[in-house]
Parts: structure tokens; sequence; C-alpha cells
């Protein structure tokens, strides 16, 4: 009864006709279950009275008189203003796109108005109202008016008419999906009054209970699955030959700095892992320019030492390559056989290459998402390491990792993860971090530039290039024809070429040309033959030039937060300070302002990583939609870490508790987890 009438088709409601059907559909809304977690994303509070003269306080509900019509603009762009005034004040109401409430509020009529009011230019004002004709007195109304996303043919008043219909008809057959042991602890309210609260509560307080209790419901089986993971990874055991780490002390030895405090920390809870009776599964997350790479290096020799292989997939040809350069350079000397493997490879050599690996005559593989191609097999893959980890796919993750038996699995990040998302997203994983950089490294020095202004800038980079330094300039498009209105790289690399910077050598980088261009401008600017390298977010990752000590990147208010903050970390990466001009256009939105001033006030990336989670949501700041590993209909990782913890601590202790999940206490868990519940489906 309870799984088939909440999984019927919306139109057995009353008046939903084909044009409403089409309407929701254009939402995702086919079952009465899509309707009921529709939720609202905002409420209008009309249940008490809030007059003119309180503004500034709330959103105005009160009973004004119509005063007189006034018109200002001209032609097409004539606008309505409607002056009102009730018991505490005046106000007006400026009717953009609106003259046909010239006959709704005639001068000397009652009307009921609801909006958000300002002063401005003199006057209370709003644009943004609602108003309706009355007769008699204002009544306050009993509970929150829900406020809905909606699409075309679709307004509020037949949303909540339909919503309202789904709850009378089928809120009683909602069922608790949470163990009642944990709804009486957590002092929840059932699924049933809850799912009624969120869409009609009687205050803001309950509105806050209703979501609390559905949010909790949905991060608790979320971090329910994850628990489950982990002992289902814990739960095959591996025999782990012991590897002394001489491998790694050699490497060491030949270093020409000391590892930081963060990273031998990081590096022994690696190696802890890599001899524990299961698989490891960690995340090594760290701001740009700390260090990852070496520490990922010597937990490879670790794997080596004892006779089984490493992968180490990077996201792009130019990193893979810089990490095999910089691990050739370190790791073969002592003796450890290295492979560069991605789909560049020429034919005549991809064979011998390929029997190497299944042979195990190659300790360590790096390179792109070749590695993962059905052909290339290993002999012993006993551990995969991944870089960037973010921009790969799971089932890309999930192929490179199958080609051992149980490897142990490293991730990499170089975009600081706030913990609510690391918890989230990688609640499965250990998380490792270094927020130490190496000694010595100076803090880059962030200005903010408009686009009138960018021959100051020139002038700027100019002076260091003359001192010896080195430059990048970093474009939001590759050609003209991409964007118009933008300049790009190809026309601005020709013009700082002829115009601006004719003394220098210009060089130009971007994601159409071959890999063997991309990599001969790379190889000259890292020798210091292009002292001025234009180029788009290409090189965001990898890229290392320590004389390089200027970045300049024009549309900045284009590029994410993320992505500003690793082009910062390409330079200031030797003994020079490191420059980062932020040049913006004049048309700069509230949006774009927030991210230059985040970026502006700190280098700190964790501290980025969190404003970015603010501003913008988890739905950029990790790649979601290509990850694929979230989609959370009510929680809020912005507004719900607390929720989140108490979820997670409560999955987790039920897990330990009883693995098997036996008991009549667990019944409504064993229930979710082995039928599709129309109301957590995603």
């Amino acid at each position: 009864m309870f799984l088939r009438e909440l999984t019927q088709d919306v139109r057995i409601l009353k008046g939903a006709g084909p044009a409403t059907m089409r309407a929701l559909a254009n939402l995702g809304i086919h079952t009465v279950a899509d309707l009921l977690l529709h939720l609202p994303r905002d409420y209008e509070d009309k249940t008490k009275i809030v007059p003119l003269s309180r503004f500034a306080d709330a959103k105005v509900f009160t009973t004004a008189r119509v005063i007189r019509h006034e018109w200002f603009g001209f032609g097409r762009m004539r606008t309505l203003k409607i002056l009102i005034e009730d018991e505490s004040s005046e106000a007006a109401l400026l009717c953009f796109n609106r003259p046909f409430l010239e006959q709704m509020a005639p001068v000397g009529s009652m009307i009921q108005v609801y909006g958000k009011f300002q002063f401005k230019y003199g006057e209370i004002q709003s644009s943004s109202f609602e108003i309706k004709r009355i007769d008699g007195e204002l009544a306050a109304e009993k509970a929150l008016s829900p406020v809905y996303p909606l699409t075309e043919h679709l307004n509020q008043m037949a949303m909540r008419k339909m919503v309202t219909l789904a709850l009378n008809k089928f809120a009683s057959h909602i069922e608790d999906e949470l163990p009642a042991y944990l709804l009486d602890r957590r002092q929840f309210l059932r699924k049933t009054d809850a799912i009624r609260a969120i869409h009609f509560p009687s205050s803001w307080e309950d509105a806050k209970r209703a979501h609390d209790a559905l949010a909790y419901e949905e991060l608790f089986y979320f971090q329910l699955g994850i628990a489950l993971r982990i002992r289902a990874r814990r739960a095959k055991t591996i025999e782990r030959k012991q590897s002394p780490g001489v491998l790694a002390r050699r490497l060491r030895e030949r270093l020409s700095y000391s590892l930081t405090d963060d990273q031998q920390a990081v590096l022994q809870e690696i190696v802890d892992d890599m001899h524990k009776p299961y698989p490891m599964a960690r995340l090594l997350q760290g701001d740009v320019g700390c260090g990852k790479t070496i520490v990922a290096l010597l937990a490879a020799l670790y794997a080596v030492e004892r006779g089984g292989q490493v992968a180490i997939m990077a996201p792009t040809e130019l990193l893979a390559r810089q990490h095999a350069t910089i691990a050739a350079h370190l790791v073969e000397p002592l003796g450890v056989r290295l492979a560069f493997v991605t789909g560049s490879v020429s034919n005549a050599a991809r064979p011998p290459l390929l029997s190497a690996l299944k042979n195990g005559d190659i300790d360590i593989a790096i390179g792109t998402h070749a590695l993962f191609s059905e052909d290339v097999a290993f002999k012993n893959l006993e551990l995969v390491i991944i870089d960037e980890q973010q921009r790969f796919g799971v089932l890309q993750r999930i192929a490179l990792y199958k080609k051992g038996h149980v490897p142990d699995l490293l991730m990499m990040t170089a975009t600081p993860i706030p913990r609510s998302l690391a918890l989230t997203f990688f609640g499965d994983l250990q998380v490792s971090t270094i927020k130490n950089l190496p000694p010595g490294r100076r803090p880059v020095v962030t200005h903010l530039a408009r686009e009138d202004r960018c021959d100051r800038v020139y002038e700027f980079a100019r002076k260091k290039l003359k001192e010896g330094r080195q430059a990048y300039f970093v474009y939001p498009v590759i050609s003209e024809s991409d964007r118009l209105g933008l300049r790009d790289a190809e026309s601005m690399a020709a013009h700082l070429a002829k115009e601006v910077f004719p003394e220098f050598k210009v060089g130009l980088l971007h994601s159409r040309l071959g890999d063997d261009a991309k990599m001969e401008a790379m190889n000259q600017f890292a020798a210091g033959h292009i002292q001025v390298l234009v180029a788009t977010t290409v090189v965001e990752v990898g890229v290392d030039v320590p004389n390089a000590t200027i970045m300049v990147i024009e549309h900045a208010e284009r590029f994410g937060l993320s992505a500003l903050h690793q082009l910062r970390g390409r330079i200031g990466r030797g003994t020079y300070q490191g420059y980062c001009f932020l040049i913006y256009s004049k048309e700069l939105t509230e949006e774009g302002r927030m991210r230059l001033k985040a970026l502006y006030d700190t280098n700190d990336g964790f501290a980025i990583a969190e404003e970015d989670l603010k501003i913008r949501g988890p739905g950029d700041l990790l790649g979601i939609e290509q990850a694929g590993e979230l989609n959370l209909r009510i929680a809020d990782m912005r507004t719900d870490f607390d929720l989140l913890k108490e979820a997670r601590k409560d999955a987790f202790a039920v897990i330990e508790k009883d693995p098997l999940l036996a008991g009549p206490e667990h019944e409504a868990i064993r229930q979710v987890l082995t039928r599709a519940n129309p109301l957590r489906e995603r």
C-alpha cells in the first residue's frame, strides 16, 4: 500500500492536466514521492503584520491605501509607480513590466502588500512585492507559505495546491525509516510530521525542526553506506610482506632538503596503513606547493621494496610527464624501473612496454587515463596513486583499481577540501593533510586591478622580467571566436609579443596544441628561453618553474575560486617573491566580487575552500557531476555540518555494535537497505 501509492503517477491528483504534467516533468516530478520531496526553497511569512515603518526588520506585510499613480521613463521603458500609505508610513511600489497593476490597485483602494522594501532616493520603495485588493481587515495567516522552485507554466498557487492534495491523501502512509530509538534519542519529528511541516510550517522554528529531521535521515543512510563500504574493504585480508623502508631511506638521503613535520607525519600514516592486513584507502590533501609528490614517491618505494608494482595516474600528459621526470631523477639511481604510459606512446613502443608491465619488469608506471586501458595489465599491482583525483570519474578510478588484486589506494588533491565535504565525498577514506609549506617559501602577494588599469600591471611585469624573472599570462578562452567580448590566449599572445613585451620571448600554451607542441612550450619556459608564457588553465596543475614570479589572470571573475588559487600556486615556488594580479571587468557581479576578495584576503587554501563552499555550495568545488558520488536532496553541507557529524557517529555506532544489523531495533534500517523507498530515491 505504502510503496504502491507513493510511486503512483502524480496525475492521480486532481487538477494535474497535460500542461501541468509537462511543467512538473521539467522539474523532475513524476510520482507523488517526487512531489513531496520537491521542497520549498524559502517561505513567505504572513503570520504577523509588519508595517511599512519596520521595513528594515523584515519583509513588509500590511494593509495600505493607494494614494496616487505616477509614471517615469519614456516609450517602452515607461514604468508605473504606485504611492501607498499605511498607519505608519508612506512608500512607493515600482511596477517594472507590470503596467496592469494600475487597474488592480486604483487610487483610493485598499490593498494587501507583501514584499521587501528599502530606503532609496529619499523614499521607502520596493520593486519585489505582491499586492491583492481587499475589502476588509487584513488577517494574518496561520502558517508560513512555501516558495517552491518553479518552471514555465507553473505558479506558486498551483504548486501549493498540488502539494496540499498529496499531503491530504498520502501523508498518513509515510513510514519512519529511522529506528524509533534514534528518533527518540535525537528528539526528531516522525517522518509524516516532518514532511507536513517542511511544506507548511507554523513557524520558522517548525521549518527548522522538519528540515533537521529529514536531513539527518538522509545523512544517516549516506554515512551508513560509507560505514558498510569500510567494513567490506577491511574484510579483505591481505598477507603483507614487511617493508623495512631501505629504498625510502636512501631516497631521503639523496634529497637536498628535509621533509617538513607535516610531510613526515602523513608519510608515517600512509606507511602504517600499507602494513595493515586490509587494503589502504587514503586521501592525501594539501595546498599547492606543499610537497605531496615526494611523499607519494616515498610511499611507492615501500610497495616496490616488497616486490609490488605502483601505478601513478595524473589527469594531463603535462602533469604526468612532470611526475615522470621528477621520479626518474630521484628513484632510477636507486635501481627502480620506471615507465611512462600515455596515449601518445608510439605503436612500435607500446607492445614491449605492455609486456614489461605484465611480466613485472617495471616497478612504477606513471601516466594518464591510458593506464586503465583494457590492454594494460600488471603482474602485481600493490599501490594505486591518483593525483588530482577530482578530475577523474568514479568508473575511471575503479577501472585502474581493478587491475590489481586488492591494491592500496592513495588519492591526492591540491584542492583543499572543507571537512564537511571530506566526510561526505570521501567518508570511507582516511584523510591525511599537509598544511605547512616548505621552509623559506614566501606567500604570494595578490593585487586586484580593473581592466582599464592593466597597463600598470604590464609595467610591473616588465620590471620583473628585466630582473630576469618570468611571467604567466592566463586567459579564460583560447581564441576570439570562443566567446564574444573576452580577451583570448591566441590574440593576446600576439599582442603581448608585438606591442607590450617586444624585447622578450613570448610563448603560447593551450589544450588545442599537440602534445609535442605543449611539451616544447613548457620545456622552453622551464629552461628560461621563453620569458612570458601565455596560456589557458592548462597550467593550473603540475607546472613547476621556480623562476616564474608573475601570474597575470585576465577576466579573473570568470574563473572559479579553486582555479584561481591553483593558478596562483604556480608562482613563488623558488627563492623569489611571487606576485599575482587578478584583472577584472567593470561589470563585476556580487559573486565575482566575493571570490576575488576571498583570494585577496588570504593565501590559505583551506580557508579559501571554506569560503568557496559558502559562496557556491558544493556544486563545482570538487567536480561532483563528474564524480557522481553525492546527490543530497535535503541536507546542505554549508549549514548542516553538525547534523552530518551526529549522523556519522550514529551510523558507525550501529555497524560497530552489530555488523550484521541483526535484532528488532534494526528492522527499519534493514528495510531501507533492501527496498527502494520512494522517499529516498535519487
